[in-house]
């Protein structure tokens, strides 16, 4: 007889045990992506609020500046909107 046939087949206890243990592996798992999602969300809005806030203290210190950007940033978008226009046409 060969060898496999003559081990004992796992219980059902011991199965449950390994299925037991496996779903804790994967419960721990998934709650660690989340407070990582968590986390990194968490950065991003700082992030963001902190860039904010240095522009707006830009803006403050530099108004006429802050206008000229702008002013320069519509008139490039807005060529650059009619070129894309006209080659459609």
């Amino acid at each position: 007889m060969p060898a496999d046939l003559l081990e004992k087949a796992p219980s059902v206890e011991e199965v449950l045990r390994e299925v037991s243990r496996i779903r804790a592996v994967v419960t721990d798992a998934v709650e660690d992506g989340v407070r990582s999602a968590l986390k990194a969300v968490k950065q991003g809005r700082i992030a963001a609020e902190d860039a904010l806030d240095d522009a707006k203290r830009s803006v403050r210190q530099r108004p006429f500046e802050a206008l000229g950007v702008v002013f320069a940033a519509g008139v490039l978008t807005g060529a650059l909107l009619t070129w894309i226009g006209s080659r459609r046409r």
